[in-house]
């Protein structure tokens, strides 16, 4: 049974400015959409925790595959994956500016099915849609 995505109030920058189109999101609309969705991933996480090895798994690969751009990026990540998962979902729900950084080179791609993540994006929509300014 497919449980509908649980879309949690995050602080956004509210109604678009005049002039800006209503469909441009801004950086901190990308950051609190990236922090509900860890958010999700974090319960995931919590109830199989054997998906951390996924990450490590994606680190490995970018890593091998990289430019070195985000090298300190993923090298903080592999470091708290390691230490397990409390300090993982802390690092991962940090509403930082460290932890929006952070996000933006997250490992945790391919954590939620292609069904989760659509219903995800869906539900942030309607509950995010642009009020008439």
């Amino acid at each position: 049974m497919h449980r509908a995505a649980t879309i949690r109030p995050v602080k956004t920058t509210g109604s678009p400015r005049r002039g800006r189109q209503p469909s441009a999101p801004t950086h901190r609309d990308l950051d609190a959409r990236s922090l509900a969705m860890h958010r999700l991933i974090a319960e995931k996480l919590q109830r199989d925790p054997a998906l951390l090895r996924r990450a490590e798994a994606t680190l490995t690969r970018w890593r091998a595959a990289g430019d070195g751009s985000t090298r300190v990026y993923d090298d903080e990540w592999m470091r708290v994956l390691r230490q397990g998962l409390p300090a993982t979902l802390r690092l991962m729900l940090d509403e930082s500016e460290h932890g929006d950084t952070l996000r933006q080179s997250s490992p945790f791609a391919g954590i939620l099915t292609p069904r989760e993540r659509f219903a995800f994006l869906r539900a942030w929509e309607t509950s995010h849609a642009p009020s008439g300014s």
